[in-house]
């Protein structure tokens, strides 16, 4: 029984749900090791740090509010500074005063973020599709694509007070 008093026996995994979620889990954590360790490998930077400055490279004027960039990044406020300073030292972002508040501040990709990028980009595009693309049919990209915007969409917050990291 939970503290709400709901005393409903609890929806519990099929064998085939079992299956099937205990497959996602282990393949999705092996594609984030293997991703990571190219990054790391080949451009000196984890995933996430990558993730970053491809974020940085199609926002206007290759900038971000910092706000901004913790809630597409899906991370805590206090991680993406801890991040955008590790950036900051490679000298690939740059933070930037907002001058409409003076509290906030924009994370913008420099001239070495670009270069970074452009050097990178090739060896981790070459990583997603050896692990994911190349071992599918054109039908399972369809279906994975379909698959993923469904669960997006389940998942993404509707309440804008949510208790989401990001947020914080």
């Amino acid at each position: 029984m939970d503290t709400m008093g709901d005393t409903t026996e609890p929806r519990w995994l099929s064998a085939e749900e079992q299956r099937v979620w205990r497959s996602y889990l282990h393949a999705t954590m092996l594609l984030d090791d293997h991703l990571d360790r190219q990054l790391q490998r080949d451009a000196g930077m984890p995933h996430l740090y990558y993730g970053l400055l491809v974020q940085l490279s199609h926002a206007p004027k290759t900038r971000m509010r910092m706000t901004e960039l913790a809630k597409s990044a899906k991370i805590t406020r206090s991680r993406l500074s801890h991040a955008v300073a590790r950036l900051e030292q490679q000298g690939w972002v740059r933070r930037e005063s907002c001058p409409s508040d003076k509290r906030g501040q924009f994370a913008r990709l420099t001239e070495e973020g670009v270069e970074v990028l452009r050097r990178s980009a090739p060896g981790h595009v070459a990583a997603v599709r050896q692990a994911l693309f190349d071992r599918l049919s054109a039908e399972q990209v369809d279906q994975l694509g379909a698959i993923m915007r469904v669960m997006a969409e389940g998942l993404e917050p509707q309440d804008a007070q949510a208790d989401l990291p990001w947020l914080r």
